[in-house]
């Protein structure tokens, strides 16, 4: 569904991220993994057309959409949960959701299973986003983004700022989501539960993929073993 090949991405005259490879298919959960700094953010900014200065192939669906403007993108089928959630603090739960329909009809059924998956953001509807915690703006951000009906889901760091019990509720959101078929590329620097939860793996440090493979073959990787999962 997604290939990227030989991607390079600049800011202003800085080169940020060296001839990227990478491929989702129909059905898989991804993960592309790292530390802070390592340009996972860059990565997906420069996917969903926030970066002008892009070089290589971005093909979704065998359409080449590298310099297509975000909300182009947005519409072809691909959804991001960004790494500060930015939800709207001033509306309500059910405001925020409804934008990630934007103008389309049918809201109030994909609604429903927004909330089967998260039932607490019913509990919350009329209240205003801001007030949630930071778990709930996690969730509404996720749910907000599932509204457009996503043929690709990619979230950015969700388990970023959240206690362990809230990490393992966000995730195990995101293994139904993959039962029920949904596409997903995950970044994370939660090496461990991403590694549990995905079938293949990138390891990107300083601009670069270094590994590449399925996530049991990355977990015994010796260097993965010793930098990320203090083994």
């Amino acid at each position: 569904m997604l290939e990227i090949e030989r991607l390079n991405v600049f800011r202003s005259n800085l080169q940020i991220l060296w001839d990227l490879n990478l491929r989702i298919d129909k059905g898989e959960i991804v993960a592309l993994l790292g530390p802070n700094g390592a340009g996972k953010t860059t990565f997906v900014e420069s996917i969903f057309g926030f970066i002008p200065k892009v070089e290589g192939t971005i093909n979704f669906l065998e359409e080449n959409i590298r310099g297509l403007p975000p909300h182009a993108i947005f519409r072809k089928g691909l959804a991001l949960v960004p790494e500060k959630r930015e939800i709207f603090p001033k509306m309500t739960v059910l405001e925020n959701l409804r934008l990630g329909k934007g103008d389309r009809s049918g809201w109030e059924e994909d609604l429903e299973d927004i909330h089967s998956l998260f039932p607490i953001l019913k509990e919350r509807e009329i209240q205003l986003a801001g007030t949630l915690s930071g778990g709930e703006q996690q969730m509404l951000a996720i749910g907000r983004a599932l509204m457009s009906n996503p043929k690709i889901l990619v979230l950015d760091e969700p388990s970023t700022g959240l206690s362990p019990l809230l990490i393992g509720q966000v995730f195990r959101s995101l293994e139904r989501l993959g039962r029920e078929g949904m596409t997903i590329l995950l970044l994370e620097q939660n090496i461990r539960n991403a590694l549990d939860l995905c079938q293949r793996g990138y390891v990107m440090e300083n601009g670069r993929i270094i590994l590449e493979g399925k996530t049991k073959e990355l977990y015994h990787n010796e260097h993965v073993q010793r930098a990320y999962l203090g083994i």
